[in-house]
């Protein structure tokens, strides 16, 4: 994200939280939406929980990138409509958004910049809801290793290093399955030679060959659009 516009925001009356590995920033639903947040450390998960008992993963949050920009401007109550996890342990600035609203009101460049970021945050989610629906849980895997290489990936001679260790579990989250069902796509891929792991590492082996696989949207290649935060 735009560091003159982290700095402009850290540049507003705010409160340093530091979070353990485990904690909730916000509840979805529960939490009365009053805080919009800047990552100064650490990484924090933001997910949907189904009254099912699924869980699906969003996106994976590092430094220098915001959190709570939906309810911004609503009426009346507004609540938290995502979960926001420490995924460890984790620093963020609060702003209260009756401040960031103020200050939006005087500074049109700040009102503009907040308008890209509610806007490419909405096309990033409606692209992970659209592989989902489009391409089922394989697509939705794949798509979601397309989006660790654009975030996280490192050039290597063997392929796209996934310079972040994410367990099965989490990786299942980001498609909306199960760890069993994402255990088996796995394995696929790891016969096919696709991809490989470096002790806890995912190695993206043939990134083409990942992206042949479905007939994916632009966005999916996109790294602005296909991207995990």
């Amino acid at each position: 994200m735009d560091k003159n516009l982290i700095n402009q925001l850290l540049a507003l009356p705010g409160e340093e939280l530091h979070l353990k590995k485990g904690d909730f920033l916000f509840h979805e639903g529960g939490d009365k939406a009053e805080h919009f947040y800047v990552v100064l450390k650490g990484r924090m998960s933001i997910k949907k929980f189904e009254s099912s008992g699924h869980i699906f993963a969003l996106r994976l949050v590092g430094p220098n990138n915001v959190i709570g920009e939906v309810p911004l401007y609503e009426e009346n109550t507004r609540t938290y409509v995502f979960n926001a996890i420490a995924r460890e342990d984790c620093s963020v600035y609060s702003i209260r958004y009756d401040v960031l609203e103020s200050a939006i009101a005087k500074d049109h460049s700040l009102a503009i910049a907040m308008m890209q970021i509610y806007t490419l945050h909405m096309r990033r989610q409606q692209a992970k809801y659209r592989d989902l629906l489009l391409y089922g849980k394989k697509g939705a895997f794949y798509s979601t290793l397309l989006r660790l290489a654009n975030s996280y990936g490192v050039e290597r001679e063997d392929g796209i290093f996934i310079d972040i260790a994410l367990t099965n579990q989490e990786l299942a989250e980001f498609a909306a399955t199960s760890r069993e069902s994402l255990n088996r796509m796995l394995s696929e891929l790891r016969k096919l030679g696709y991809v490989a792991y470096d002790k806890h590492h995912l190695v993206i082996c043939d990134f083409d060959a990942l992206i042949g696989l479905l007939d994916l949207e632009v966005d999916n290649i996109d790294p602005n659009i296909s991207n995990i935060e």
